[in-house]
Order: C-alpha cells, then sequence, then structure tokens
C-alpha cells in the first residue's frame, strides 16, 4: 500500500513538469543562447489615405521680394468699342480782342432850304423833314461842322451835346444888301445813346436863313471808335 502512495506521487510530478515545459517551451531551470535573427517579413499592403488635418492658421506676413526686371510689351489688344459722347466741358476764358475786320462808319448831313422864318430860340433847328438831333450808336471821337446862311439879323448858335453846349458861334449882321455866312465845327467824343444838335440861344440873334439859292447845313462824321472799350462790339 506504502509502494502504491509513493508511485501516485511520483507520477504527479512528472505531470506538472510537462505541463510547464508545454507552457513555457523551454525548462525555467535552464536558459539556453539567443536565437539567430530571423528573415525580415514581407511588405504589407499599402494602407488607406488619412483624413485631411484642419487648415493650419495663417503665418505672418512676409518681406517684400525685390523689384523685378521690366517684361516686355504686351501683344496690342483688339479695338474695343466706341464709348458714349462725355459730357460738355466748361467754356474756357475770353480771348483777346481781335482786329476789326470792317472799320465802323458813322456820317450824315442835313439841310435846311427855304425856310426865311428864323427858328425858335432853345429849340433844336429843323432840317428839312427831320428834327436835327444825331443819336451816337457807335462810340467815338466825332467831327461836328454847321454852315449857317445869315441874313437880315444877326446870329449866335450853339453845338449841343445831350443839352450843354459843346461849342458856341456868333455873326454880326450889319443891314448888308446880301446874305452873309457863319461856319463852325468841333470834335466830340460820344458815346451810344448821346445826342447832338444845333440851336440858336439868344432872341435877338436868330439870323439862320435859308432860301432856294442858298442853305443852311449840320454835318457830322466818325473819326475813329472806341471799339475796343466799348459792349458794343462785345
Amino acid at each position: 500500500m506504502e509502494h502504491a502512495v509513493y508511485f501516485f506521487l511520483f507520477l504527479l510530478t512528472l505531470t506538472t513538469d510537462s505541463v510547464q515545459i508545454e507552457d513555457n517551451k523551454i525548462p525555467s531551470l535552464c536558459a539556453g543562447h539567443p536565437g539567430i535573427p530571423g528573415t525580415p517579413g514581407i511588405h504589407g499592403n499599402q494602407g488607406l489615405p488619412g483624413r485631411d488635418g484642419r487648415d493650419g492658421r495663417d503665418g505672418a506676413a512676409g518681406m517684400p521680394g525685390e523689384k523685378g526686371e521690366v517684361g516686355q510689351p504686351g501683344a496690342v489688344g483688339p479695338t474695343g468699342e466706341r464709348g458714349s459722347p462725355g459730357l460738355n466741358g466748361f467754356p474756357g476764358e475770353k480771348g483777346a480782342p481781335g482786329e476789326c475786320a470792317v472799320a465802323p462808319r458813322s456820317a450824315f448831313s442835313a439841310k435846311r432850304s427855304e425856310s426865311r422864318s428864323p427858328p425858335l430860340a432853345d429849340q433844336p433847328i429843323v432840317f428839312d423833314v427831320v428834327l436835327g438831333k444825331f443819336l451816337c450808336e457807335i462810340p467815338g471821337l466825332y467831327y461836328f461842322a454847321v454852315h449857317a446862311t445869315v441874313y437880315r439879323m444877326s446870329l449866335q448858335f450853339d453845338i449841343m451835346k445831350n443839352g450843354k453846349s459843346v461849342a458856341s458861334f456868333f455873326q454880326f449882321y450889319g443891314n448888308w444888301p446880301k446874305p452873309t455866312s457863319l461856319s463852325g465845327g468841333t470834335l466830340v467824343r460820344l458815346e451810344p445813346e448821346d445826342e447832338v444838335w444845333v440851336q440858336v440861344g439868344v432872341g435877338d440873334y436868330l439870323g439862320f436863313y435859308s432860301s432856294i439859292k442858298t442853305d443852311s447845313t449840320f454835318t457830322g462824321f466818325l473819326v475813329y471808335s472806341y471799339w475796343q472799350n466799348s459792349p458794343v462790339f462785345a
């Protein structure tokens, strides 16, 4: 009986050692030398692409680069369509006055004929069918002249401008059998709308006479104009 027990314990010990060797492959009581490295394995297949990462933050601005060389001119492009007309520009400055192409002209002559009655004092003398007033239209310097036949009484007359005398003339009549004459003239500067006429101014000196054979005349003409400073020629 005692031999059977020892045999059973011996078998149990063998069983335990056998299990330990199977698990560790090498008995724990005796360490072996490292084995020879194995042959490298075959490369595996390429894996799937990973997902895109999140955008990074904007980097700081870099320093300006050096100026590049001027490139070659490009080819001429096709002609574009015609644009709409632009707005009118501002008026330019007024140019300098030019020379007058045609010199201004102004002249007249009126006569008093077959008037044996003396004219009224302090009134414009009537020359035939006109009143005898000259109305200026062209500014400038004018010459006016009066030739009067004097008969039956002495004569004094004035060349008037806008109601004021600019020249006065006198001829004494001494009861001569034939008429005599009195002539006078003056230069007068006129502006548009100025008036010039002849009138007798003294009541006893009205010998302004005219007949079929002798006339009394009033004449005027423009010597030169002041067109550069006048709005008439603007």
